[in-house]
């Protein structure tokens, strides 16, 4: 995705030795003598102007999207019509890990998912310039058993599971999420994703282990691109749900989900845009694109900061490009069942192949979890279980990458 806007990086160069002494620590830390002044630091004129550019001001509610693989860190600012505007992308210095959710203490994976900052969670006092906790693990990742905590968005360029910036980068951020703060905001929504959810990513990592999950993420991402507002998130049965509203009771991510409404006009919206995507991975599929995997050897940083040679944690892992590996995709093989003379899909191949319920499945008005022997493929996910990666295909690099993750 096109960076706009980015002003000028007055990068201040950290010593390896430094870097590599915060890499030891935690995301928080003590406190410095001008902790006022980081935390305290106006916006910029230039962030200013665009801001009035955009049809928004420093006190209006903010928003922010994340992507790992293109590593990119959006700042969304709301307007006076409700709706949210970008208003800046900046590129990201540094984030650990692989594609894929964050699962417990010590994996160096940062969280993907839809989380909530709010004021409590500003440290201005971090060890990393300024920072504010993401709030992992949410209510879906602890239903999961995923644990770990004090992940951060921070400056210093240093991760070990945080979205990690520069520390002018933070200053500016951290200072628009103050004054939104001040205007009144209670809490932001921090959307984190692998990679933008478009037609084309999804049809190459279709067969990825993680991409039911992703499914899930990208329906959330489709409800805030075609309303550009805020989406409302809940959990229940082991997935996310978007926009909606129970029919009886109450969303619970340690049950299952119960019936629930979604508003007609934006279902609409999303059905829509979802079925011309699935249109898009099909066609994509049908012309050959092959599914893959992405192995890190610890993550990544956007490209720029790799040309201004910019000091950063683990800088031997950055210095191996992330390995892209066919993965063979393996067809789920149907069951006739000569009683009915019907097929049926076991309910292993269930659980492989269910899609997250979302507005295109869902009745008009009233959306449901699928009931089991309901499974239907769709072009997206196709009829695939296990996965494993295409013989011959990992390179030399690739396994290296893999045996110094596992270390």
């Amino acid at each position: 995705m096109r960076l706009s806007h980015i002003s000028s990086l007055r990068v201040g160069l950290l010593s390896m030795s430094a870097v590599a002494a915060l890499g030891v620590a935690g995301c928080e830390g003590p406190g410095a003598d001008d902790v006022s002044a980081r935390a305290n630091a106006p916006i910029s004129k230039e962030t200013l102007a665009l801001m009035q550019e955009k049809g928004t001001s420093p006190s209006a509610p903010v928003l922010i999207r994340t992507y790992k693989k293109e590593a990119e860190f959006e700042v969304w600012k709301m307007k006076s019509d409700g709706r949210y505007a970008l208003l800046k992308t900046y590129p990201i210095c540094r984030w650990s890990g692989q594609l894929g959710p964050k699962a417990r203490e010590g994996d160096r994976q940062v969280p993907e998912g839809f989380y909530s900052v709010t004021p409590a969670q500003m440290k201005p006092n971090s060890a990393y310039y300024l920072a504010f906790n993401v709030g992992y693990p949410n209510a879906y990742d602890r239903a999961l058993g995923h644990d770990g905590g004090s992940i951060m968005v921070h400056g210093v360029c240093s991760s070990r599971g945080c979205f990690s910036m520069t520390d002018d980068q933070m200053r500016e951020i951290y200072a628009v999420v103050r004054e939104s703060f001040a205007g009144g905001q209670r809490d932001l929504q921090l959307q984190s994703y692998p990679f933008h959810m478009t037609a084309e990513n999804m049809a190459k990592y279709r067969a990825d282990p993680n991409i039911a999950f992703w499914r899930q993420l990208k329906d959330g991402s489709d409800n805030f691109e075609t309303t550009k507002k805020e989406v409302a998130v809940a959990a229940c049965g082991g997935r996310y749900v978007f926009n909606a509203t129970p029919v009886d009771g109450r969303f619970d991510a340690y049950s299952p989900c119960p019936q629930f409404r979604q508003n007609e006009e934006a279902r609409s919206l999303v059905a829509a845009k979802q079925a011309g995507d699935d249109a898009r991975i099909a066609e994509l599929t049908a012309q050959g694109v092959k599914p893959i995997r992405t192995i890190y050897a610890d993550g990544g940083q956007h490209p720029k900061f790799a040309a201004l040679a910019v000091a950063s944690s683990r800088p031997d892992t950055l210095a191996m490009a992330p390995t892209d590996v066919p993965v063979e995709e393996k067809r789920v093989r149907v069951a006739l069942d000569d009683k009915k003379g019907k097929s049926r899909v076991s309910p292993v191949a269930q659980m492989a192949t269910a899609a997250p319920a979302r507005a295109a499945d869902a009745e008009p008005m009233i959306g449901v979890a699928a009931p089991a022997g309901e499974v239907k493929p769709t072009p997206l996910t196709g009829w695939f279980g296990g996965l494993k990666p295409a013989e011959g295909a990992i390179s030399v690099a690739a396994k290296q990458s893999a045996q110094q993750v596992a270390q």
